[in-house]
């Protein structure tokens, strides 16, 4: 299956954040769903999803491949030219609705590599007419259930779907996954407010916002002290034992 990794930091004023490889393909068929079409929407999808194949991974396994089985993607020549917005480690701002005229015009693209490979992979060499991050979201896929940031490739481009407001094309897309719409479900929260945001900038600032919150919450959780039952207490217990005392 295709995987995303994205790394994300805080923001500190440099440009570069999100860092979005597409990666190693688990072994487990169990990853890719099903491929059963009932169910599928009946949404006509007008936007051109589009992905540079580096053909490292096992395309049974592959979220790409398996869109492109479904006629949701074009797998393009490494040589070639992506004139809309490609999801890479190279970008230098996030993906927002400011890029959505261009990717309704041209289209989204991702990178499908091996996560074994990724650091030799010639990403750089990609041509595209710009390159784009992801924000921090939280994956839905067999492997990294519940982990930050590694998103396959079909993850990846339903969450920029998403982020450009198109959410019908990231469920259509979705949905060729067993556990498809479980990504969505997870990430409702955080897509709906990237997708209000007015640029990459604020979805920055709302990112982290968010994980501020979020390491707060965790911490308060950790230190929050055990609630005893009613009616126990420790002065109830040294009642106790002075009563037994002066029995004694």
């Amino acid at each position: 299956m295709g995987r995303s990794r994205v790394t994300y930091r805080k923001n500190d004023g440099q440009s570069k954040g999100h860092q979005h490889h597409q990666a190693k393909h688990e072994s487990s068929s169990e990853q890719s769903g099903s491929e059963d079409e009932e169910g599928t929407s009946s949404f006509n999808p007008t936007i051109r999803l589009a992905m540079f194949d580096y053909n490292q991974c096992n395309p049974k396994v592959c979220t790409g491949r398996k869109l492109a089985r479904f006629h949701l993607i074009d797998s393009i020549s490494l040589s070639a030219k992506f004139h809309g917005i490609l999801l890479s480690p190279l970008g230098k701002t996030t993906v927002s609705k400011l890029d959505k005229n261009i990717i309704l015009e041209s289209g989204l693209g991702v990178v499908d590599c091996s996560w074994n490979e990724v650091d030799a992979t010639p990403v750089a060499q990609l041509k595209a007419r710009e390159h784009r991050l992801l924000p921090y979201l939280v994956a839905a896929n067999p492997v990294n259930y519940g982990r930050p940031c590694k998103l396959t490739c079909a993850e990846a481009l339903a969450a920029g779907l998403a982020i450009i407001g198109q959410m019908d094309h990231a469920k259509l897309v979705m949905s060729k996954f067993g556990w498809g719409p479980e990504f969505l479900r997870l990430n409702e929260e955080l897509l709906e407010v990237y997708a209000n945001c007015k640029d990459g900038k604020e979805i920055i600032v709302k990112q982290d916002e968010f994980l501020k919150k979020a390491e707060e919450d965790a911490k308060k959780q950790r230190n929050q002290e055990i609630d005893l039952p009613p009616g126990f207490s420790d002065e109830e217990d040294e009642d106790e034992e002075e009563e037994e005392d002066d029995k004694e």
